[in-house]
């Protein structure tokens, strides 16, 4: 069955008060956005309380949904006829012509739920239930009525024109992208970042992300596979800025001035440090991180205070209280496993300690850090100026 028209559902969004036009207006934006990769031509206007998305031309149903499933904002994706008020007997007749063409077997049960926004039609909701459904059992003997826990709903919204659908495809939920403001992602090959990014982006933040190189210990695939994973996790999160910093001189410098235990923390510091001079460059209000409490020893409590001690931006852990079983599962769901388990290995994996302190003394880092001081400003400047920028679509 062709569907014309598909009423988009939202949730969030309905208790924004006087500002919830702005946001209906930004998941307009996203949801046009979204369908300019869809071969077909499509109008999606809003009215109130409501938004649709309508087909002016042939498309693929199922690129269509795969595409609004890819914005955020989106709770529930209704494909529609919409009818034209011509009386209660032409709205019975065309229902009944609907369930028809949608449903070849008809050893079905149903629920008849009619809302009626527009007051002045002539029908109550609990007339409208019983009636069409005494309409659709005269047509189809084979079907029954089941109040409780019908195989679908017969969803009936009288307003200006009728909607009627009986199927509400599942959307992202979350907030519209460009709601709530930017942040700068640190995305590296691995599991765990991609997954902080989508999950930062489904509460309408905007991504930028930075990705530290280290050639020639890390090869230009490893670079390439965190170039795919943006361009995954761009699908839902919009266009990508990542900014690509050679972070080897760094490295070296700090693997030969500081004792080795404290490799991973110092470098994670200066990681930040970076991250945060290109966040304020480019107009982002805080840093994402794919960190998880305990998982590695970067991550305890006392190591990620003694790198939120370098940093005046807030720093956004979308996955801290993750199971890695848990962020596998999101991974596999929005896409970024199979590329993430890639095995080409970033500068953290390169440079890890074999026995790393799990819980540093902010006084004993910052000491060591001090044995930097002759060139490490110079080297974080210059991996600064000579940061490439990928724009991922």
């Amino acid at each position: 069955m062709r569907f014309q028209s598909f009423l988009i559902k939202y949730a969030e969004i309905g208790v924004k008060g006087k500002n919830r036009y702005l946001f209906e207006d930004k998941l307009v934006a996203q949801i046009a956005r979204a369908l300019r990769s869809v071969d077909g031509t499509f109008e999606v206007w809003k009215t109130t309380g409501r938004i649709y998305v309508d087909a002016k031309t042939e498309y693929d149903f199922e690129e269509v949904i795969d595409a609004l499933q890819h914005v955020f904002g989106i709770a529930g994706i209704c494909p529609l006829l919409q009818i034209e008020d011509n009386g209660f007997e032409d709205l019975c007749r065309q229902t009944v012509a609907f369930l028809d063409e949608r449903y070849e077997d008809k050893h079905l049960t149903f629920k008849v739920v009619a809302r009626r926004a527009r007051k002045s039609y002539p029908i109550h909701s609990e007339e409208i239930n019983a009636r069409l459904g005494e309409a659709i059992l005269t047509a189809f003997p084979e079907m029954r009525v089941n109040v409780h826990h019908p195989d679908f709903f017969v969803n009936v919204e009288v307003r200006e024109k009728i909607n009627i659908y009986t199927e509400v495809i599942p959307g992202p939920g979350g907030m519209p992208l460009g709601t709530n403001g930017r942040a700068m992602l640190l995305l590296s090959g691995g599991i765990d970042s991609p997954v902080a990014g989508y999950m930062v982006a489904k509460r309408g933040v905007e991504l930028d992300a930075v990705y530290f190189h280290a050639p020639p210990y890390t090869s230009e695939r490893a670079k390439q596979k965190v170039v795919d994973l943006a361009r995954i996790v761009s699908r839902y999160a919009g266009p990508i800025r990542l900014h690509v910093v050679n972070f080897t001189d760094i490295q070296m410098y700090i693997y030969e001035k500081c004792p080795h235990d404290e490799l991973t923390i110092i470098m994670r510091r200066y990681m930040m440090r970076i991250a945060e001079r290109l966040a304020q460059e480019n107009h982002c209000l805080a840093l994402v991180t794919g960190e998880s409490i305990g998982q590695v020893a970067s991550q305890t409590m006392q190591s990620l205070a003694v790198t939120n001690e370098v940093c005046s931006l807030p720093v956004i852990r979308p996955v801290i209280a993750f199971d890695k079983q848990e962020i596998v599962d999101v991974s596999e769901r929005i896409g970024t496993y199979e590329t993430s388990i890639q095995p080409y290995e970033d500068c953290c994996t390169i440079f890890v300690a074999k026995h790393p302190v799990t819980k540093p003394l902010l006084k004993v880092i910052v000491r060591s850090e001090k044995k930097l001081a002759e060139e490490i400003d110079a080297k974080v400047e210059e991996a600064l100026t000579t940061a490439e920028t990928i724009e991922i679509e």
